[in-house]
């Protein structure tokens, strides 16, 4: 029997962990807006080691309150805006769809202007 006929390409009697299409385990589960920031915002910046960010969950909304160094705000921000305006269109389409409101605020803290 080929393998298409078995449904099994692992070689085990048992699908690999991950699999649910072929009866295994759940996969992992999808990383959370704030882990979503975190790289996005990690990957523009100069300074990721000093990327904060804090979620504040109200009652319909979620606030990510983003604490970075002064030098990176403007590699956030972009030209114009747009830059974090693309970041809070994907934010707001990933949590809509999980049936919420999120906002990005960025947060310039006297401890990381000073910086």
């Amino acid at each position: 029997m080929s393998e298409i006929q078995t449904g099994v390409r692992h070689g085990g009697a048992n699908p690999p962990a991950g699999a649910p299409w072929l009866g295994g385990t759940t996969p992992k589960p999808e990383p959370s807006m704030k882990d979503f920031l975190d790289y996005v915002v990690k990957s523009l910046v100069d300074k990721p080691e000093e990327v904060n960010i804090k979620a504040v969950d109200g009652e319909k909304a979620t606030v990510y309150e983003l604490r970075l160094n002064k030098s990176d705000i403007g590699k956030v921000i972009g030209k114009n805006g747009r830059t974090i305006q693309a970041i809070r269109t994907l934010l707001t389409g990933a949590s809509a769809k999980q049936g919420r409101r999120a906002v990005l605020e960025i947060i310039e803290d006297e401890v990381m202007a000073r910086n």
